[in-house]
């Protein structure tokens, strides 16, 4: 069932190599959980050995995703990757509605975040010297400031846009570069912590009995609650798997190298964040985690036992560099789903047009940084992205139940990679996704609500499109 490159994935290049797209995942995964969740992890289950369960819990979780994934992606190594699943397993309808809700706001929300979270890290690096505002506007009783993080985080978007607009081979090196680095300041920390600090093996048995826990609500701490309040953190700290399969159609022998890329890229960040986590407990017991404040980070107060006063501005240029790297994965992966929603005359023409000289979807590259400039102006990209993730995890578990859909009704065709422990595995990996969207619900009904309210506008515009396509076939 492998289709012709040319013919599915219209004039994209198979650029990428394997080692290009295991940095394509390492480098979406890895953004700033891994320096912010301890401290509410901690709080939320009350020991260390604890947060070292929901760390291999999530992580082993979000590898049950990726083999799952790695079995659909190497059937149907196309751009667009989940919306292809879509819409062969469930039809146009459900994959314009999964499009539709990427597009408008999972990735652009989420590059706005990452813009926003550069600009602020930047700040710190620079001493406070962009925290002023020029101007604010006040639209529907929200004030909405204007100053220099909100500056630097548009250009970073646009800059990011443009950047990937070269060749996909040329967004592969960046990449590569980009994790490399990344990695290698998260093993700073690491190593630092465990040669240059001074801290004791103890703090492991230690639990957390008298921590401060600012801005941890009763309700997630201690027990089974508490333990899936960590679960949530830990697999925020791991979203991000899915984007190399957007960008399938670009991989070079996509049958061998997307499952490979995808399984070691999650391999790979699962032994980053055990090794960081170990080093925080072993420099700081649990008690002093759950004592850091919220302004700070448990990286920051680690690295500062073996860094002194520079530790503040390493990690602000650590956490700077790997939300670089993650913005820049992001856009690469969100520019492919309207991409090939558009080749399904299914979006706007314009979109589904890729550069004659760089072969890479240019217009969908500008449409979505501009969308993810409005929401940073807006001020509003933090509630909708808390918003949609509720419909984030439907479509997780649409996408992996679309496994059992495609056993059933193409037995036959060709699988290069087949999902290693099915059907337990995806199982597992649905009743755990049903878990979190049980508990999203309950906990956070609005947020729910407003979700499947996005979510739902996605039926209207399926209706347009294909009732356009229609007249003009």
């Amino acid at each position: 069932m492998t289709p012709p490159p040319d013919t599915q994935s219209g004039s994209l290049s198979r650029g990428l190599s394997l080692v290009a797209a295991t940095a394509i995942v390492v480098g979406g995964i890895i953004g700033t959980g891994v320096f912010l969740k301890a401290r509410v992890m901690t709080c939320n289950v009350g020991s260390p050995g604890l947060v070292m369960l929901a760390w291999v819990s999530a992580g082993m979780l979000s590898l049950a995703g990726a083999l799952t994934y790695a079995e659909l992606a190497a059937m149907m190594p196309r751009a667009g990757g989940e919306y292809v699943f879509m819409r062969e397993a469930y039809g146009r309808r459900m994959a314009v509605v999964y499009g539709w809700t990427q597009v408008s706001i999972t990735y652009t929300a989420s590059q706005a975040a990452k813009g926003i979270a550069l600009a602020i890290f930047l700040n710190a690096l620079l001493g406070g010297a962009l925290s002023g505002t020029f101007f604010s506007a006040t639209i529907a009783g929200r004030t909405i400031p204007f100053g220099g993080v909100q500056i630097v985080a548009l250009t970073a978007i646009a800059a990011i846009a443009v950047i990937n607009c070269a060749a996909v081979s040329v967004n592969g090196a960046i990449s590569i570069v980009l994790t490399l680095l990344k990695a290698a300041l998260i093993v700073g920390v690491g190593v630092g912590a465990f040669v240059f600090a001074k801290g004791d093996w103890t703090n492991f048995a230690t639990p957390d009995s008298a921590g401060v826990c600012a801005g941890v609500t009763d309700a997630a701490r201690g027990g089974f609650a508490g333990f899936g309040a960590a679960m949530l953190g830990a697999l925020w700290a791991y979203d991000g798997w899915s984007n190399m399969t957007q960008i399938a159609g670009e991989v070079r022998n996509p049958q061998r190298n997307v499952p490979l890329g995808l399984i070691a890229g999650v391999l790979i960040v699962i032994a980053l964040y055990l090794m960081v986590n170990a080093a925080y407990f072993y420099v700081l017991p649990a008690g002093d985690i759950a004592n850091v404040a919220a302004s700070s980070s448990v990286a920051t107060e680690v690295a500062r036992r073996f860094l002194g006063a520079t530790a503040v501005s390493f990690i602000a240029a650590t956490m700077m560099t790997s939300t670089l790297g993650s913005l820049h994965t992001g856009v690469l992966a969100g520019a492919r789903i309207p991409y090939a929603m558009s080749r399904d005359g299914l979006f706007f023409k314009l979109l589904g047009v890729a550069t004659a000289r760089t072969h890479v979807p240019a217009n969908a590259l500008i449409a979505l940084a501009i969308w993810s400039g409005i929401l940073v102006l807006s001020g509003s990209f933090d509630e909708l992205t808390d918003s949609v993730i509720f419909a984030s995890y439907l479509f997780y578990g649409l996408v992996t139940a679309s496994v059992f859909i495609f056993r059933k009704t193409q037995p036959d065709a060709e699988r290069p990679y087949r999902t290693w422990g099915y059907p337990i595995v995806p199982a597992i990996f649905l009743a755990v996704t049903a878990w979190l969207l049980i508990t999203t619900l309950i906990t956070s009904p609005r947020q729910s609500l407003i979700g499947l309210v996005i979510v739902s506008l996605g039926f209207p515009l399926y209706l347009y499109f294909s009732r356009r396509e229609s007249h003009l076939t």
